[in-house]
């Protein structure tokens, strides 16, 4: 039955998803990608979903229901690619059983990211065909198409979004859904098994598979050359991009365009492009992966305009204005700044236990010249930021306890480590086991709030388990301590950080207490209950 719904273009993905025929859902909440998972778990409560540890375990357990035969959705922000990278690189070698597509959400102009990769190198690195959406409803349809392109490949397919087209809404038009596959187990073992020779076999296949990729990119429903006449300017528009130079109406009418939401790049149709013009200007919403590409294609000798010439900003996202400014359209602007708005930066909500922690912290490392805070990604790293600046790093997920370590091991005393819940389990547990292993003198603070707090309150995986992982990880129970970040208990607090500073091994201090959006949430809907 054909209906329409008003739908963020992560919603989008979500129901295109359900309506493939997915069977299982794996992610670890990132923006902008987390609201793809939290529509299947409302939408589709028969769909297998749980929230992930992290990236890989999201992965592998999406792999393993391909496995199984059915059909999986994987998804996850730009940089947890880095963290499932292992299994991703490696399924483009074993191949798929069920169709598998995973769903890489990226942030040009780092919304809320530490840096704006882009997920395309990723697919162009595994040699898989990658699909990225230019609307919402190109978002829908895709989904049932990537997971047949999947299965009539044997591959995985990368889909690739941006914040823009993830967190704004369309109308999009649905079709009947399909059925869940059967379970159909994969009986051929060597593929899987990807010992050296086996590796090399399936290694050959996926080189092999190239020439298929390429055609089916050049043939694809998703890639149009709009053609025109003998042109001074061209233009590739990739993904989102392409909404943009068309915003540009009536000044691009009679430029040849080519959309390209399917990869492999289409050669062909570059080629096509490039002898109807002049020059072309490359539009990607992200790193100048095309550009390169098609410099490559067409030779050093033909001009190309786009991010590494400077005629788009070569960081952050690209705007209808700023392609329209390439195109030589003249741009008006629309508004300034208003000279008495002033930015206000995030900050810690009110009542947050985090802001207690961060109290007691910075009373006590006042009282040594060299102590150093290593900090990590969550709502906590607002603690950089006044009034509190309390930490001195923030990296990558789990990094605050390692690099209290390394700092530790070069002498920097006291050596204090950061950690939230849910990242200590995304990636800080290997962390605290090299620390005992060496017993390195570090104290470690969890600082527990008993949900993902800064992606919206997603369950958090080590939830009433942090005291037994650090005992199973060898921390010695005399140095786990747990406490209640509340003003009326910082002489608790403070007394127990002293303590545990000065003991010459590995230490983990346990602040928990609700995060005060989640509470409020449940308190609000227990009086609506009544």
């Amino acid at each position: 039955m054909i209906s329409k719904r008003l739908l963020l273009g992560d919603e989008a993905i979500a129901l295109g998803a359900i309506h493939a025929g997915i069977s299982g859902v794996y992610a670890y909440p990132g923006t902008p990608s987390t609201e793809i998972t939290e529509f299947i778990q409302r939408e589709a409560p028969e769909v297998r979903s749980r929230w992930c540890a992290n990236e890989k375990s999201a992965m592998e357990a999406a792999l393993g229901m391909s496995y199984a035969g059915k059909r999986a959705i994987v998804c996850m922000k730009h940089v947890g690619m880095n963290v499932a990278a292992d299994a991703f690189v490696n399924s483009a070698i074993t191949g798929i059983n069920g169709g598998l597509v995973v769903l890489a959400a990226d942030d040009p102009s780092m919304h809320s990211s530490q840096n704006e990769q882009d997920s395309r190198f990723y697919g162009k690195f595994a040699m898989i065909p990658i699909l990225e959406p230019s609307t919402q409803q190109e978002a829908y349809d895709m989904m049932p198409y990537a997971f047949a392109l999947s299965e009539q490949t044997r591959l995985p397919i990368l889909m690739r979004v941006v914040t823009r087209l993830a967190h704004s809404r369309a109308d999009v038009q649905t079709v009947t859904p399909l059925p869940q596959n059967e379970l159909n187990p994969d009986n051929e073992r060597t593929h899987w098994v990807l010992l050296p020779g086996n590796a090399r076999r399936q290694y050959a296949s996926l080189v092999g598979k190239q020439s298929e990729l390429l055609a089916l990119a050049e043939n694809s429903p998703y890639n149009a050359l709009r053609s025109g006449e003998r042109a001074k300017i061209g233009v590739v528009a990739c993904g989102i991009a392409y909404n943009y130079v068309m915003e540009n109406e009536p000044a691009v009418l009679g430029i040849p365009v080519l959309k390209v939401s399917q990869y492999p790049l289409p050669e062909a149709m570059i080629k096509g492009l490039a002898e109807q013009c002049d020059s072309l200007l490359i539009a990607e919403d992200g790193q100048p992966l095309v550009e390169e590409q098609v410099k490559s294609i067409l030779g050093a000798d033909y001009p190309l305009k786009g991010r590494l010439t400077g005629d788009l900003p070569r960081m952050g996202e690209l705007t209808p204005d700023s392609v329209g400014k390439a195109l030589g359209v003249i741009v008006e602007s629309t508004f300034t700044a208003a000279e008495n708005v002033v930015p206000r930066p995030p900050a810690l909500c009110q009542g947050c236990g985090h802001r207690d922690v961060y109290d007691a912290l910075n009373k006590v490392a006042a009282e040594y010249a060299d102590a150093r805070i290593f900090g990590d990604i969550g709502c906590y790293t607002l603690g950089a930021l006044p009034p509190f600046r309390a930490i001195d790093s923030c990296v990558d997920m789990g990094a605050s306890i390692t690099m209290a370590k390394g700092a530790a091991d070069a002498g920097v005393h006291p050596s204090i480590a950061v950690i939230g819940d849910s990242t200590f389990t995304h990636s800080g547990m290997t962390g605290l086991l090299d620390a005992v292993n060496d017993n390195s003198r570090i104290t470690v603070i969890i600082s527990d709030n008993l949900t993902t707090a800064m992606t919206g309150g997603q369950d958090s995986a080590g939830t009433n388990k942090f005291e037994a992982i650090c005992l199973g990880l060898g921390v010695d129970p005399e140095h786990v301590k747990v406490v209640v970040p509340l003003p009326k208990n910082m002489d608790e607090i403070t007394r127990i950080i002293r303590e545990e500073i000065e003991y010459d091994g590995v230490s983990v201090i346990i602040p928990r207490r609700e995060c005060i959006q989640t509470l409020n949430r449940k308190l609000r809907q227990k009086r609506a209950q009544e």
